[in-house]
Order: C-alpha cells, then structure tokens, then sequence
C-alpha cells in the first residue's frame, strides 16, 4: 500500500478514536450515563487495525501543513458543543477510512461503516 494512503489512514483511525474517546468521556464523567460511555468504548476498541509498523512509518505530525488551530476549532460554548463537534468528527474520519479500506482491504471498510452509523445512532441517542 502507498505510504500516503497509510498516512490519511492512521491520520483518520486517530481523529476517530480521539473523537469517540472525547464523547466517551463526557459521558462517563459529566453525565453518569453507561450505556453511551459502554456503546461508545466496545466502538473505540473497533476502530483499530493491525499494522500498526506501516501506520507509524507513515506517520509525519511535523510536516501536516493544516496543523495550526483554526479559529473555529477554538469556538466551544458548551459541553454539547464539545460533544456535537466530536460526534462529526468521529463520523467524518470513519467516512474516510470506510472509502480508503474499499481501495485495498473491503471488509475492514465495512467495519468503518458500521462504526459511522451507530455513531448516528449513538449521537441521536445521547442528545435528545
């Protein structure tokens, strides 16, 4: 595989486990609520893959140009906010990984597209 796409790769499978791990917390220590911190975990240990050797050589956090903060990542006026804006990115990073898995592994895309939509499910559930 191209160490660019096992860079988008590792890139996503991090955004969305520190995604899910955020709203996970939340959960747990802010609202007391088990059965989304405990759906919210079982998906975070399955938002993983094995090569980890490839994922690591790829990895290049110096050279990321869109590194910097954003202004409108530093917007957060509640802890809905924080839980709504890592719902979106833990959905946008399985959406990624889903589409790259269909180039050279389908069955480890259809694990990211089962992840995608019980986080729709899950964020439903946690905020209404």
């Amino acid at each position: 595989m191209d160490k660019g796409l096992y860079r988008v790769i590792d890139a996503n499978l991090n955004r969305l486990k520190e995604g899910i791990r955020v709203i996970e917390d939340m959960a747990r220590y802010a609202d007391n609520n088990k059965d989304i911190s405990s759906r919210l975990k079982t998906l975070r240990h399955l938002a993983k893959i094995d090569d980890i050797k490839n994922l690591l050589d790829s990895r290049d956090a110096q050279n990321d140009v869109l590194k910097m903060t954003r202004e409108s990542e530093m917007e957060r006026s509640s802890i809905n906010s924080i839980i709504i804006a890592n719902y979106k990115r833990a959905q946008e990073s399985s959406r990624v990984l889903e589409e790259v898995f269909k180039l050279v592994k389908p069955e480890l895309s259809e694990r990211f597209k089962k992840i995608r939509y019980e986080l729709y499910t899950l964020e439903k559930d946690n905020l209404t």
